[in-house]
């Protein structure tokens, strides 16, 4: 009888220390926690409370936006958004705002795959140049913030980057020459910032890139050909900066580019046809210095759900073409040198009037009749 008894005691006194054993090698390494306890050190978020669980030994179990590799048990994730359906948002009915900065200890999570800190407002100061030393990130994704500074120079040593998004922010300075270097690269966004400067003459490069959204900055010189070379590009938006020169016609010979925006530039010199004969659906070459003919290029494979040709400085008339394109949504030639008659039918049997003022002689419906 004391021997079974002192059997089962052995027992449950080995099970509990395995138990209390547990978590504990599944736990994050201290040096992360460390690292985690500095940033939150950084930062200052006063009406969600989304760092009350940052707390305990184990950064890798309920710590709000972490989460760690499953058989290193290192911390690869760190997703914190300002605008999130989480119900913790929901309970507050509020967006998040948190100022504070972000602190280079982010830069000693070396197994950091994915680092998202967006949409919190009021974060200022800069992205810390370090982080370009993370050799397993994924996704950097800091929009909608106030950093300022520039993009780290040696940002393209991060060989596994797929997503760079920095976009509102309040940068400044040029886009690095080795951000060219990220081979893996398929979004880059760099909207709302004052990057100043010229696309690098190699942007081809990143051949994987699948969104380049560079509006609203600074930019200037003229749009590399070597972006046609990016052949898995479908989206490109270069508005409201200070292009000039061109457009080069090799834009419209990419087999996937569906949205071209080039509108509020400098831009000069005719359209290019091939812009017309392209698979490009939403088409922006608004507020620019456009000059001669509307390409009388148009037919079956021009589908358009927007074309804005305003405010530039085209002449001569509609082409008679265009109503042979399989689809134009909106059409906007406003505010440019046209003139003659508006052609009948579609797609100018749905457009209004406003399409079409403040040319030199248009007429005929929905203007004056000729």
């Amino acid at each position: 009888m004391a021997t079974t008894f002192f059997f089962y005691t052995l027992s449950a006194i080995l099970l509990l220390l395995l138990l209390s054993l547990t978590p504990v090698s599944n736990a994050c390494p201290p040096s992360d926690r460390a690292a985690l306890l500095s940033i939150k050190a950084a930062l200052h978020e006063p009406y969600l409370g989304i760092f009350n669980s940052w707390k305990g030994p184990d950064c890798c179990h309920s710590w709000y936006g972490v989460s760690c590799d499953p058989e290193t048990h290192r911390v690869a994730d760190i997703n914190l958004r300002g605008e999130s359906e989480d119900p913790i948002f929901e309970k507050a009915h509020r967006t998040g705002f948190m100022t504070g900065s972000i602190s280079p200890a982010i830069c000693k999570l070396e197994r950091l795959s994915s680092l998202t800190i967006a949409d919190w407002k009021g974060i200022s100061g800069q992205i810390p140049p370090c982080i370009a030393s993370l050799p397993f990130l994924r996704v950097l994704d800091l929009i909608g913030n106030k950093l300022s500074g520039q993009i780290p120079a040696d940002i393209g040593r991060l060989s596994r980057l797929t997503v760079l998004n920095v976009a509102d922010n309040q940068l400044t300075g040029t886009i690095p020459r080795s951000l060219t270097n990220l081979s893996s690269l398929m979004h880059l966004d760099i909207r709302g910032n004052n990057i100043s400067g010229t696309i690098p003459i190699n942007f081809g490069k990143l051949r994987m890139l699948s969104r380049a959204l560079l509006s609203k900055n600074k930019l200037n010189g003229r749009i590399p050909n070597s972006i046609s070379y990016i052949y898995r590009l479908s989206d490109l938006d270069l508005s409201l900066n200070q292009f000039s020169g061109p457009i080069p016609a090799s834009l419209g010979k990419m087999s996937v580019l569906a949205t071209l925006n080039l509108d509020g530039n400098q831009m000069s010199g005719p359209i290019p046809p091939t812009l017309i004969t392209s698979g490009i659906s939403i088409l922006n070459l608004s507020r620019n210095a456009l000059e001669g003919y509307i390409p009388d290029a148009f037919g079956p494979r021009s589908y358009f759900t927007v074309m804005d040709l305003s405010y530039n400085r085209l002449r001569g008339r509609i082409p008679k073409s265009i109503s042979s394109a399989t689809y134009i949504g909106h059409l906007d030639v406003s505010h440019n040198r046209l003139c003659g008659r508006i052609p009948a039918g579609s797609p100018f049997d749905h457009l209004e009037a406003s399409s079409f003022v403040d040319n030199a002689c248009l007429c005929g419906k929905p203007l004056r009749a000729c």
